[in-house]
């Protein structure tokens, strides 16, 4: 087209007649078509069909969460397929009509398309990894949907999703899929009212939602295991996710048994990269349709799911210290709506969020009857912390006479288990009067002592001058105790006669003998006693749980006694219990009655009245103060929302490693809450996610912590 006079030719012929505007329309289409159609690269051909190859970038910043397209050669058109690992050229610029310059990065191809929108010069694909199809379109939706839940990056959840490559595991073919095996007797499922239906509607291939609390004792690796084989028996897959390897161990030789070798693979860090790796590449290629594992497995690529199921979800290991730092539970419950998959949350204990999803409907409880619970459960004694003891060899072990007794008298008959809470809880305030913690009154956050004896809130900062207890009216406040730890000596002491075994983070025991013995372990390294279990436990230091600074400290205490008073003989057997905290808590009291599922309801209606999650959503948005305060300011936040604080942040001692979340060393942060209305938290994520975008990309001040779901609220 020729130009005259500033103008060109379609510039004049745009005031012609209806059939000349569709002409020059179409021209202009064509013109944009042609741009878009990538070029040769240095002489070399490119794929006759689908040249432009969409990629995810492995950059986890979160401007750049997007896909970025390439030049797919002639060469590697067969290998270059979507869901491939690539190698590209990122950071590229165009210097005399050719793309030149960037680093080598790796990334995903997710897409072949004919055109690209880019209207320069598009670089080619610079090397095929491997012809893996690693990253499937059913797990990049879920990954997709985990960065927007939690605010975060695709390329951050997919790193979390694939694990790295091993190019001898990627030679090596994967075994046949086996036919599926014959379903399972209902065994110790009988004992819950909807067990056998919950079973039989896995192999129909329906996808039945429950929220199991188990029974005491140890059957529950075996009650998982049937599960998953009823899935298996209706020609669909299993997902059972697992705190620890420990677990993940007994659950595996459970479904083992059950439907024998070649079904099912287990997912777990003590495997090894490669084997790990080879065992991923078998549920990907559809060679297996079962996985155990630990907290990565929620991402198993498991073909035709038919159930998802996850034990205890209130420990903390189901909640990825990663970016974007996502919980196994919510991701399972994901995958569970995606692939239209069975549902199985089970534990010993109940968190609130597994009683909302019975409360909403989302899920069916799934229990036994009392009459069951109290056959299966222990004696549990409630000591109080006033009770002392009465004779020399209890006060040798600081303990109080009846948890004394206790003790002795389980020695007579096999193993005692005695559990010590870990060090490094910090306390917080509770009054004096009836330990109802201190929480301030604008925003129920908990109270904290500052300078001068001056209190204040941790999450919104307010003073609070005139502290009275809402429970009781008391108006003197005291430190929530924490406990000495009663150490292996002590006990050995006061026992000479007896062995003691100690089990932590250092020597997990996985099993003692049925023999009169003392097992010391800290929570969650408890070992199973052999030939029935434990004669009785003693559970120490009640006061260190509780005073926990977090919301959670009940829940949580509840949680640990509950896992090891399981190991314990039922009452018939003689099984007793000794906890040795305030008789009138409601913890403990739920504990003495083995009613899990009556305090978390209970937690739930509290939390729905004071507005805490999950009955509300929250983020939590961390790092110096000016930084915060600008990110508040820009971010659209959803009508309603609440900001708390900012507060300053503790300095993390200088003798201990730095975790998930510090701010880094020398650096004073502050930390903001930002509470909305139930059905806001998907706002909330994406307006804290652009207003961190915007930041980067106008590279204004320094980067700002967004966290989702923040697990340690006080």
């Amino acid at each position: 087209m020729s130009r005259e006079n500033g103008r060109s030719e379609v510039g004049v012929e745009a005031s012609g007649t209806g059939e000349q505007l569709a002409l020059i329309r179409e021209a202009v289409r064509e013109k944009k078509a042609d741009r878009a159609k990538p070029r040769t690269w240095r002489g070399a051909e490119l794929a006759a069909e689908l040249p432009v190859a969409r990629v995810l970038v492995d950059k986890g910043l979160v401007h750049l969460d997007r896909y970025f397209d390439y030049a797919v050669p002639a060469a590697m058109d067969a290998e270059a397929q979507p869901g491939v690992r690539v190698r590209v050229r990122f950071g590229a610029g165009e210097k005399g009509g050719r793309r030149e310059g960037g680093k080598l990065v790796s990334g995903f191809i997710v897409e072949r398309v004919a055109e690209s929108e880019y209207r320069g010069v598009l670089a080619p694909l610079a090397q095929v990894l491997s012809p893996e199809r690693v990253l499937s379109p059913e797990l990049l939706g879920l990954c997709r949907a985990v960065a927007d839940r939690y605010a975060g990056t695709l390329a951050d959840v997919v790193q979390l999703a694939v694990p790295p490559r091993r190019a001898r595991a990627e030679a090596k073919p994967s075994p046949p899929l086996l036919a599926p095996n014959a379903p399972p007797e209902v065994g110790s499922w009988a004992r819950y009212g909807a067990g056998a239906g919950f079973l039989s509607a896995l192999t129909r291939g329906d996808a039945p939602r429950a929220v199991w609390t188990a029974l005491p004792g140890a059957t529950w690796p075996q009650e998982l295991a049937r599960a998953a084989a009823a899935a298996l028996a209706g020609g669909r897959g299993a997902l059972v996710v697992v705190p620890d390897g420990r677990a993940a161990a007994r659950v595996d030789e459970a479904l083992g048994e059950l439907i024998g070798e070649g079904r099912h693979v287990l997912l777990t860090a003590d495997a090894g990269p490669e084997e790990r790796y080879r065992r991923w590449l078998a549920v990907s290629r559809g060679s297996v349709r079962a996985v155990i594992g630990t907290r990565a497995a929620m991402f198993a690529p498991v073909a035709d799911l038919g159930l998802v199921a996850l034990w205890d979800d209130g420990d903390s290991s189901h909640s990825d210290p990663h970016a974007p730092q996502p919980h196994a539970r919510e991701v399972l419950i994901q995958r569970s709506v995606n692939e239209r998959a069975g549902f199985l949350l089970g534990g010993l204990s109940c968190t609130v969020e597994a009683a909302q999803l019975v409360e909403t409907g989302w899920a069916r409880p799934l229990t036994a009857e009392r009459e069951q619970v109290r056959a299966a459960a222990p004696l549990v004694r409630t000591i109080g912390e006033g009770d002392e003891a009465r004779d020399a060899a209890a006060r040798a072990a600081r303990l109080p006479s009846m948890a004394w007794q206790v003790v002795r008298d389980g020695l007579t008959r096999g193993p005692v288990l005695v559990q010590v809470p870990r060090r490094g809880y910090a306390p917080r305030l509770a009054c004096e009067r009836c330990r109802t913690p201190a929480r301030c009154r604008a925003c129920a956050g908990p109270l904290e002592a500052q300078e001068a004896g001056a209190l204040a809130c941790a999450w919104c900062g307010r003073a609070e001058a005139d502290w009275h207890c809402a429970e009781c009216g008391g108006a003197r406040l005291r430190a929530q105790i924490v406990g000495a730890r009663r150490t292996a000596e002590e006990l050995g002491r006061a026992f000479p006669a007896v062995p003691v075994r100690t089990s932590g983070r250092d020597h997990v025991l996985t099993t003692v003998p049925d023999a009169p013995a003392l097992v010391v372990s800290t929570p969650g390294a408890e070992p199973v006693a052999e030939g029935g279990g434990y004669a009785a436990a003693l559970l120490l230091d009640g006061w260190a749980l509780l005073g926990r600074p977090d919301l959670r400290a009940g829940e949580e205490a509840l949680r640990r006694w509950l896992g090891a008073a399981a190991l314990v003989r039922g009452q018939a057997a003689g099984g007793t219990v000794a906890v040795i905290a305030e008789p009138t808590l409601r913890p403990v009291q739920a504990l003495v009655r083995w009613d899990p599922v009556g305090h978390a309801v209970r937690e739930l209606a509290e939390r729905a009245e004071l507005g805490f999650p999950p009955v509300s959503r929250m983020a939590s948005v961390a790092g110096r103060g000016e930084d915060v305060a600008e990110l508040l300011r820009t971010a659209e936040l959803p009508s309603g929302a609440e900001v708390l604080g900012p507060v300053p942040l503790p300095v993390p001692d200088a003798g201990r490693p730095r975790r998930p979340g510090d701010p880094p060393p020398g650096e004073e942060w502050e930390r903001a809450l930002v509470r909305v209305r139930p059905g806001q938290g998907a706002a909330l994520a994406a307006a804290l996610k652009a207003a961190r975008a915007a930041r980067l990309v106008k590279r204004e001040g320094e980067a700002v912590r967004v966290r989702i779901d923040p697990p340690d609220l006080g």
